[in-house]
């Protein structure tokens, strides 16, 4: 049963607002809320077709199925859980008033830390000038200490109240194990693992963590450790080594958010230092750990995260990390979480329709089931070798993934573009951007070349940032690409 993902921030009132909504559609006889009410409510089928749902709580039903709980009072207890854990650290104001000790200390903090959606490569500098005006700052408290790399003061802190070590606190009110594993600020290389080893025997939490902004991928101290994601922030100093110990003590490896950060969250290159760690302490095994029991339908569960993780692997092209997830025992065939941006591809469709082989023969001897036509279309079109087709494969092949023509124009393929034309795509379609946004920021001047000859139009904005495609040129510095697309005027 396909279900629909919570918005961001999800709040209960809006979803109560959204269930009276469907009742009123119902009751008007809109065709899709009609639709949507007869596939998720149980009892749908005895009722009669116009009218499915009696009442509130009916409607409220269908709103909670749709987005994968069972009930509404359990899609309740989840945004519960949501509201406790959620914090929005990119929202703290970086470069107010430091006047008061209160103040010069927050401001330490909100600079040493990856907050992942303000960061500054410079701000680490400002942390440590600002600790250099005012010595101070660094023992100002627990989590002052922890980001400063001061041993022996976080140590006497404990000794003294070992209770510090659980209390949330600080501008992002996060445990001092956060405030370790999401500082930026180089410390002597030694005092992150003893401060954090300090703080898991003060009885830290190895899987503290944190709601981004309420969304339900848990950003824990693993995450933190690990960086990269969106902005590709930089590791921790310690990355591997701390992350290890917090492994030890007790952290579950099966970490969404990092997996995401250190996958598709990224540009290239990709390493898979954090996958053979995660694996080595049984990413893909077990319960899904504690966050999976608090998010429960929200959160992947163990053997999704490692499914996701090969079909991401034989998207890219990335065969080593495909191997290392083949040889964990992950199923072939598994789609994962289906993220839309694979189109809801199996790895081994992904593989050989994007050209990639070696990880095309690993999954074939796998035991993976071949190609339909359709995805032999696919293949042939992304090839550039398209012979005789018959015009109902075309069209259902278009149907099926209107969006192939991202997907060549992002890695270059432009002798797939003549007869993806020819086959009824539409090279102007828009998504997230169009394939002349996708060729332009990547520099494939050659693509681009051929997506206006072909009738690209140089002048459609994104729907995000309201950007054409030279635009996205002159973001990601593709210069030949600026110099052709501004000599034919178009708008940035």
């Amino acid at each position: 049963m396909p279900t629909r993902r919570l918005p961001d921030d999800p709040n209960l009132e809006h979803l109560r607002n959204q269930a009276k909504t469907l009742l009123k559609q119902v009751r008007a006889g809109d065709d899709e809320a009609l639709t949507l009410a007869a596939e998720f409510h149980p009892a749908a089928s005895e009722r009669s077709a116009a009218e499915p749902l009696q009442g509130l709580a009916d409607a409220q039903l269908v709103i909670a199925r749709s987005y994968g709980f069972p009930s509404w009072p359990q899609l309740g207890r989840h945004l519960g859980i949501v509201d406790r854990y959620t914090r929005s650290p990119h929202r703290e104001p970086i470069g107010g008033p430091v006047e008061t000790p209160d103040q010069r200390a927050d401001e330490f903090l909100r600079l040493a830390t990856l907050h992942y959606g303000q960061d500054d490569p410079q701000h680490p500098d400002a942390a440590r000038a600002l600790l250099t005006r005012f010595p101070e700052v660094a023992v100002s408290n627990i989590f002052t200490m922890v980001v400063a790399g001061d041993v022996g003061a976080v140590r006497a802190e404990l000794d003294r109240s070992p209770d510090r070590a659980e209390r949330q606190g600080g501008p992002f009110r996060w445990e001092p194990l956060l405030y370790l594993a999401y500082s930026r600020l180089e410390v002597a290389p030694e005092a992150p693992l003893e401060i954090a080893r300090l703080l898991l025997r003060h009885g830290a939490d190895p899987n503290a963590g944190f709601l981004w902004a309420g969304m339900p991928s848990p950003f824990t101290a693993l995450t933190g450790v690990f960086g990269r994601g969106e902005g590709d922030q930089p590791p921790h100093q310690s990355r591997l080594e701390l992350a290890r110990l917090l492994l030890e003590a007790g952290a579950d490896p099966n970490d969404s958010q990092t997996m995401y950060n250190c996958g598709p969250g990224c540009p290239p290159p990709h390493d898979d230092d954090h996958l053979r760690m995660l694996l080595e302490f049984g990413l893909g095994q077990g319960d899904g750990g504690p966050w999976h029991q608090r998010l429960t339908v929200a959160h992947p569960t163990a053997s999704q995260l490692l499914e996701d993780e090969l079909v991401f692997a034989s998207s890219e092209g990335l065969v080593d990390r495909a191997r290392l997830v083949l040889a964990a025992g992950v199923d072939p065939e598994g789609r994962g979480t289906e993220h839309p941006v694979f189109c809801g591809h199996r790895a081994f469709e992904l593989a050989s329709v994007q050209g990639h082989t070696a990880i095309a023969d690993l999954l074939r001897d796998a035991g993976a089931a071949p190609l339909d036509d359709i995805h032999q279309l696919f293949r042939s079109v992304m090839a550039g070798s398209v012979g005789s087709v018959d015009p109902s494969l075309a069209a259902r092949a278009v149907q099926r993934n209107p969006f192939l023509p991202l997907r060549a124009a992002e890695v270059g393929r432009t002798e797939a573009l003549q007869p993806l034309k020819d086959l009824g795509w539409d090279l102007n379609v828009l998504g997230m951007a169009t394939p002349l946004h996708q060729a332009a920021f990547h520099g494939h001047l050659a693509t681009v070349r051929k997506l206006i000859e072909l009738g690209a139009d140089p002048t459609t904005s994104d729907p995000r940032h309201q950007s054409t495609p030279l635009g996205w040129a002159v973001y990601n510095h593709q210069q030949e690409v600026v110099d052709y697309l501004t000599a034919l005027e178009a708008p940035i």
